[in-house]
């Protein structure tokens, strides 16, 4: 298992495209009796967010902790806990997917502004995991997608997430698919100029931002066609292409093929 570090042992490789199987989680309070700890856990994964100054060992790799900190530790790797005084965490120990894409990320991060969220979900984990273990697993499991994508450093000075004007111009754009929408509102939604966010877009996703738009309104329109019963017109207004020669025309750009086509080849 301890093949999931990654080089250097400050990264793990972690799969989530299925839901984890939480095995315990809980709230941990350590520090009281003693000072140090060491331990591993052969079979699962521990998911840590902090609410104390320490330092956490993994694999001989030393990491800081400091509240708002959040640690994700693979399976059979040691891990050596060095308190001062009185120490709480949310924890979960978990099983994860073995199959499916592999994300890179770090071993300890700083949640940020993310914190209070975190904290939340997993509150929310810990009290729902004696009756509702699915919805436990659900929660822990936005957690761990949270945690993947918390904005971090590379070794070049970029960050290892998307650009927070970028992320935010995109959450801005698919909430309003249906509706008119401009570079500029997307802009100033983010935080930024029209030719910041351009740019950034650009280096972000190799697209521009009205391409985007473009390909994501199709991609509704697409699933819409060819999974629901609604009316083309009223597809092609949900996806804010009220003039049906016009979503005509994006369709057969797109995908090679009419709404009707489209319906058709369902």
């Amino acid at each position: 298992m301890t093949a999931l570090l990654e080089p250097g042992g400050r990264s793990v490789r972690v799969r989530l495209d299925g839901p984890p199987q939480v095995a315990n989680i809980g709230v941990g309070v350590h520090g009281t009796t003693v000072a140090r700890e060491s331990f591993l856990l052969p079979e699962l994964w521990q998911l840590h967010l902090y609410g104390y100054q320490g330092e956490l060992t993994v694999g001989g790799v030393a990491h800081p902790i400091r509240p708002g900190h959040v640690s994700l530790v693979p399976p059979g790797v040691e891990v050596r806990f060095d308190y001062r005084g009185r120490s709480e965490h949310l924890y979960a120990h978990l099983r994860l997917p073995r199959a499916g894409t592999p994300v890179p990320v770090p071993v300890m991060q700083d949640a940020g502004p993310q914190t209070a969220a975190l904290s939340a979900m997993l509150r929310l984990a810990v009290a729902a995991a004696p009756r509702r273990p699915a919805q436990a697993a659900a929660e822990v499991w936005a957690v761990l997608w949270r945690v993947a994508q918390l904005p971090r450093a590379e070794p070049d000075g970029r960050s290892g997430g998307p650009h927070p004007a970028v992320a935010a111009a995109m959450a801005y754009l698919e909430a309003r698919l249906a509706e008119p929408v401009s570079v500029p509102d997307a802009a100033r939604h983010a935080g930024v100029s029209h030719n910041h966010l351009t740019r950034l877009f650009r280096a972000e996703t190799g697209d521009t931002v009205v391409a985007y738009l473009r390909r994501r309104r199709l991609a509704r329109a697409e699933h819409l066609l060819r999974r629901s019963t609604l009316s083309i017109p009223a597809v092609a207004a949900s996806v804010g292409i009220a003039d049906l020669q016009a979503f005509n025309k994006a369709c057969r750009r797109e995908f090679g093929l009419s709404p009707r086509a489209l319906r058709a080849a369902r």
